[in-house]
């Protein structure tokens, strides 16, 4: 087995020489030399993703056995057109990841390397230059839902763990209860987000008003007079419907109403129920024990676990709020 030495390289317009080996850098692209001991050095370029990438996302989504779909990297790219990035290793193109910034924070994603690229610093290298992009756009906060495996990468380069989640998979069971919600108008669209920048801690205009365009038949509300007590919606995806993100007050805001009974539990049941008998992915925090009893009970079964972290300012959210993730795209 070889033995690789890596070194990643900041935007910098310079030639150095560390050691025995040389790198360099430009202001438009971040290159990595990785020199095997006993081969010639291989070199990684990461350069800005385009609509002819799509092909490129949907082999290393499949590959991966992930669940995102075509109009999934095509809202990537709409939503965070400079922000996303393609690793080219000696002339082939091997990796991506994606960035959205969402006000004072930002979100990193879909990072993939093929298959037959790992283990050569790729995905670390398109993590540093995401970082470095988004540092460039100042933001305060960057977040990640990182699997078992990557979480000690994310580690090694400034994040912190926050909480845990579940993804919950399987065919949802029939269910005849009959959940207090309303599909909401456009004209409601701007007070849902508005709620959701209450509850979240963060701006996902951006995001959501995409999710709203694209799926406004899988919006549901509950409201109390004028007032939104929560929200849920759910996109097709390559593998399952994924439900989500749902985001309901708490019961001490709510206060217990028994006419409507909670808005998380009614949320999520009816979608779980509009989705019954069918393949669905629900991502939902350990740290609310009530969403989590839902999903088993609804005929669910754990399928991976993942954990939320942060690098730089912590986000004030409140997880008992959080009831589904969006996923680990955006969370």
């Amino acid at each position: 087995m070889f033995r690789f030495q890596r070194i990643l390289f900041t935007q910098t317009d310079r030639y150095e020489r560390l050691g025995n080996y040389k790198y360099r850098a430009s202001k438009n692209k971040t290159v990595l030399l990785t020199k095997n001991l006993i081969e010639s050095a291989k070199m990684i370029e990461i350069r800005l993703m385009t609509i002819d990438d799509l092909e490129l996302g949907l082999r290393l989504t499949k590959q991966a056995g992930w669940n995102q779909t075509e109009s999934d990297w095509l809202r990537f790219m709409s939503m965070e057109p400079a922000g996303c990035f393609v690793a080219v290793l000696n002339g082939a193109s091997v990796g991506t990841t994606t960035t959205c910034v969402l006000g004072r924070a930002a979100w990193v994603a879909m990072v993939l390397v093929d298959v037959n690229a790992r283990g050569r610093g790729v995905g670390t290298a398109l993590l540093k230059h995401a970082l470095n992009y988004l540092e460039e756009r100042k933001v305060k906060t960057v977040r990640l839902d990182a699997t078992p495996a990557g979480q000690p990468i994310y580690e090694k380069l400034g994040f912190i763990p926050e909480y845990k989640l579940a993804r919950f998979e399987g065919i949802v069971l029939p269910d005849k209860r009959k959940p207090v919600v309303t599909k909401p108008t456009p004209e409601l669209f701007e007070s849902i987000i508005e709620f959701d920048n209450r509850m979240t801690g963060t701006d996902r205009a951006k995001m959501l008003g995409r999710l709203f365009e694209e799926f406004p038949e899988n919006i549901r509300i509950i409201r109390h007079g004028n007032l939104i007590e929560g929200y849920i919606t759910a996109r097709p995806g390559a593998n399952a419907v994924q439900i989500g993100p749902c985001i309901a007050a708490s019961e001490t805001r709510q206060k217990c109403r028994a006419a409507e009974g909670n808005a998380g539990p009614a949320l999520l049941c009816d979608a779980l129920k509009r989705w019954a008998e069918k393949k669905v992915f629900v991502d939902i925090p350990l740290d609310n024990p009530e969403a989590v009893k839902i999903a088993g009970s609804s005929g669910l079964i754990i399928q991976r676990h993942f954990t939320r972290m942060y690098r730089g300012e912590p986000v004030k959210d409140n997880v008992r709020t959080l009831w589904a993730s969006s996923g680990p795209e955006k969370g």
